[in-house]
């Protein structure tokens, strides 16, 4: 039962990192470093092949100067990035993708959003619930940025802020709630936590898209306890509902008695339906006891043989 719902144990998994495991796109950064080198090679190699007659320290000096400018004026954002543009210090405006330019040394990037969605992975470790059971829940946060400019001037590092702010609404979502329904209401936990975490990270200029529980862990006491609670229930509803199946015959043999006019036979009926079941299952020979004798009397006889017909 515990596996089922997704309820493991402590001592049976490693403890998860909830460190942020969110990284820099490498294909963004390498991509880029390789736009600006080549701007900066393509100009200064144009400038010292129209100056190649005259070479000197002053031309070198000049393809060189040409060329850091150049790169440092055109730069490229990828289909998923946007660059956020300051001009003396302030934020000027938002470009991208595609190619862009920069006025040297006046303007600079200030920053590169990235605007696929991202996963971040968060957790709680020895949160007390509603009923005050210490329980290790880990999960993962998909978000988005869909503000760029509020991303890079709200607040400093965006990646660590969301990680944290989703680790204290995990605390305070399983604080409200008991055990049992930890276990067994996870798709509420996930839209609760979800709606927390989105009402604190909008003035960032982030957006949660979902928040998945993947594994919750109580402690292996408990465990036993709940398996033990859950057998006893399934063998009570198994007990209530045979003693319910057992009332409905009985009526249907209450009403089977009144057309022979006596409703007396009822229990005679359903004594001779029971050894009628006995004979068609296993077969052989069936030594009747007394207490079931009651059911062979003449009136009992005439009733068998109409059921076995």
């Amino acid at each position: 039962m515990a596996k089922e719902n997704g309820v493991g144990n402590r001592a049976s998994r490693e403890k998860p990192h909830y460190e942020m495991e969110e990284k820099q796109s490498t294909t963004s950064q390498y991509g880029s470093v390789l736009f600006t080198l080549t701007v900066f090679v393509v100009v200064a190699a144009a400038v010292l092949f129209l100056t190649w007659s005259d070479v000197s320290i002053v031309t070198i000096a000049l393809a060189l100067l040409l060329g850091w400018l150049m790169a440092s004026a055109v730069n490229i954002a990828f289909q998923w990035e946007k660059a956020v543009i300051a001009r003396f210090g302030k934020i000027n405006r938002i470009v991208g993708p595609g190619i862009y330019f920069l006025i040297p040394i006046i303007e600079s990037k200030a920053a590169t959003i990235d605007q696929r969605v991202r996963t971040t992975a968060f957790g709680a470790e020895e949160t007390l619930s509603s009923d005050l059971v210490p329980v290790d829940v880990d999960a993962v946060l998909f978000w988005v940025v869909w503000d760029a400019e509020k991303a890079c001037t709200e607040v400093r590092n965006y990646e660590q802020a969301i990680s944290l702010c989703a680790q204290t609404a995990m605390r305070d979502a399983i604080g409200q709630i008991s055990l049992s329904e930890i276990a067994v209401r996870r798709s509420y936990l996930d839209k609760e936590l979800q709606r927390i975490i989105s009402e604190k990270v909008e003035e960032w200029g982030l957006s949660v898209v979902s928040v998945e529980i993947r594994d919750i862990v109580i402690p292996k006491e408990l465990q036993d306890a709940m398996s033990k609670q859950a057998q006893a229930e399934r063998e009570r509803d198994a007990r209530v509902l045979l003693a319910e199946v057992e009332r409905d015959i009985s009526e249907m043999y209450v009403e089977a008695a009144s057309v022979y006019g006596c409703p007396e036979k009822a229990l005679q009926l359903r004594t001779m339906n029971l050894v009628h079941d006995s004979v068609k299952q296993h077969g052989g020979m069936i030594v009747v006891p007394s207490a079931y004798s009651e059911g062979f009397n003449d009136g009992g006889i005439d009733a068998m043989k109409d059921l076995l017909r």
